[in-house]
């Protein structure tokens, strides 16, 4: 056999299980819809901000609509106006801390917006976060039917322009196409998987394993939190936004290589290695299929099923506009965009809203 046939072998291997697990999914994995809490437990909607006087008052005010018990907004150390403008909207503005050695900057807001919030719900939302009308209740609801200690919201990307379509929307990809739900719910550590997006944790649970603290130094912080929860014994439950909770995350390719660099040490176990196998195995599999022509049928099947796998995923997560199915086309050319990704982070340096971290 030859170095190219088992090289395809392997491909259609791959994109067979991965199809696999993405079937699970779609049949399993929770969605938020609208719905009337059965109970309402005192809310404290907690908003991390650094610069961010752009994004505030395009999603503030669908928080502040949602009718939590309080909302409170911690300028880390902003040099837009971010909290002058969190202050007119009407959000109860704190002003952080320096960052203290040890601590990534998220990790510390977080931190400091837990110890002065009063709710038994702490639900941890990113600026770039749209709370859309009844999204809310539907989180309140979902915590409640799920016996979840911690919830985690996977947003559905909005407004996504030109190159941020590359990187962007692989976050859905991986959550859906690698793990199946079934096995997230299983007490293993590594099987768990969280968005820092929106974070809604028990007061009681949060505060027992001493909160964003145990997470200081980790850039993908949102994950070894929900690890940490469920290594205590504490339920973790992902759910998918749907129409009900948005994100408005990268606005550019430049922004999405900086983002995904910050977190592929994390995603990637710490392992460098494992970060260069996976960046060329996924240009093998998606890429090296398009620089040769099609001979046989299995060539030709194997071109389709990287094509296929994109929109699949975009319409489990209600993305079903035509562009956002016409991502499809960028497949091929995904692997090559996020290289620049992989050099950042091989570097072991990240740099993120104006901080520098050494990994």
């Amino acid at each position: 056999m030859s170095l190219w046939s088992r090289l395809r072998r392997a491909a259609l291997t791959f994109f067979a299980v991965k199809a696999a697990i993405l079937a699970v999914n779609a049949l399993t994995f929770p969605r938020l819809r609208p719905a009337v809490p059965a109970r309402r437990p005192r809310v404290s909607l907690l908003i991390p901000a650094r610069d961010e006087a752009a994004t505030l008052p395009t999603t503030l005010p669908g928080v502040l609509a949602q009718g939590a018990d309080e909302v409170i907004v911690l300028d880390d150390g902003s040099a837009d106006g971010t909290a002058d403008i969190a202050r007119s909207l009407g959000a109860r503005v704190l002003t952080g801390h320096p960052l203290p050695p040890g601590w990534v900057g998220k990790s510390w807001a977080c931190q400091q917006l837990a110890q002065a919030a009063t709710g038994d719900l702490l639900i941890f939302t990113d600026a770039d976060v749209c709370w859309h009308p009844g999204a809310l209740d539907a989180v309140l609801h979902a915590v409640h039917a799920r016996h979840a200690d911690l919830l985690t919201v996977l947003p559905r990307a909005e407004g996504l322009r030109g190159g941020a379509r590359f990187l962007t929307p692989l976050v859905d990809v991986v959550v859906l196409t690698w793990l199946p739900y079934p096995l997230l719910q299983l007490p293993l550590r590594l099987a768990t998987t969280a968005h820092g997006a929106v974070m809604a944790v028990r007061a009681g649970a949060y505060h027992a394993i001493g909160g964003h603290a145990c997470v200081s130094g980790d850039l993908l912080e949102d994950t070894q939190l929900a690890r940490h929860l469920k290594a205590s014994g504490r339920r973790v439950v992902p759910v998918l936004g749907q129409e009900l909770i948005g994100i408005h995350m990268y606005g550019s390719y430049a922004q999405s290589v900086a983002g995904f660099s910050k977190n592929a040490r994390g995603v990637h176990l710490g392992s460098r290695a494992l970060m260069v196998a996976l960046a060329a195995w996924h240009v093998a599999a998606y890429t090296l299929p398009w620089l040769r022509p099609a001979r046989t049928r299995r060539d030709h099947l194997w071109r389709v099923l990287t094509l296929l796998e994109r929109p699949a995923v975009n319409v489990i997560t209600g993305r079903t506009a035509p562009a956002d199915l016409a991502e499809a086309l960028l497949s091929p050319l995904t692997p090559l965009a996020a290289l620049p990704a992989y050099r950042r982070a091989l570097s072991g340096v990240a740099r993120w809203k104006g901080r520098t971290y050494r990994q």
